[in-house]
């Protein structure tokens, strides 16, 4: 490690992160994920963005928000927005690209190093403004599936590609471990809440029923 101790942060894309470890086969253990950055420098801030559905019965998404916002992590989340698109099937969309660029972009001033965690392509113009910056940014996913999860683009932009399966062993959940329960796709919602912005909070806000949105944000009716 070099005599100045570099300052982190972790931007993660819940939907995108859940959708590549799912493809590979394990879960993440967050508790681990933190402590491993945690040694790598100073760790500034962890930042989890979900968009969830809200006002249902039970959402199988909450203990793991509920467990982040107390842990280290500042939560992120807004509600979906249903729509009915040109076939009459009614759709749910949710994408947390605007809140994480926002976030990032007001941090990078007050750190060297940015770890986002997706493999969408979109995010490839905040990673050259954050560089512009000089922010060293690190893109973690992984090019170990058929497609790979991480966009070339995104991957090319990085001054550093992580594939994930490299951070297994440290960052996996061991099998043997009880697990949360796993996110699942929503199907169904009400009218959303207000989102309030949480940069540089830490608040206990995860308390109504939420679900995690899969990687490509949009779904569809049975």
């Amino acid at each position: 490690m070099s005599a100045q101790i570099e300052k982190i942060a972790l931007f993660i894309d819940g939907a995108n992160l859940y959708a590549t470890a799912k493809s590979l086969g394990f879960d993440i253990d967050y508790k681990r994920l933190l402590r491993e950055f945690q040694s790598r420098g100073y760790l500034v801030r962890a930042f989890y963005y979900t968009a969830v559905i809200e006002d249902q019965e039970y959402s199988s998404i909450r203990p793991l928000i509920d467990w982040l916002d107390y842990n280290g992590y500042t939560v992120v989340t807004k509600a979906t927005k249903e729509f009915v698109d040109q076939t009459g099937r009614r759709k749910v969309k949710g994408n947390m690209d605007i809140e994480l660029a926002v976030d990032a972009m007001e941090l990078a001033p007050h750190i060297d190093q940015m770890v986002l965690f997706s493999g969408d392509g979109d995010f490839r113009s905040l990673v050259e403004a954050v560089q512009r910056r000089g922010v060293r940014v690190i893109v973690v996913s992984t090019v170990s599936t058929q497609p790979p999860m991480v966009a070339d683009e995104l991957r090319r932009q990085a001054d550093q590609f992580v594939d994930i399966v490299e951070l297994q062993s440290k960052i996996g959940r061991d099998p043997s471990e009880r697990p949360m329960r796993e996110p699942r796709e929503p199907r169904e919602g009400r009218e959303p809440r207000q989102h309030t912005p949480q940069f540089l909070q830490r608040t206990a806000t995860a308390t109504a029923p939420r679900i995690e949105v899969e990687a490509d944000d949009e779904f569809e009716d049975d």
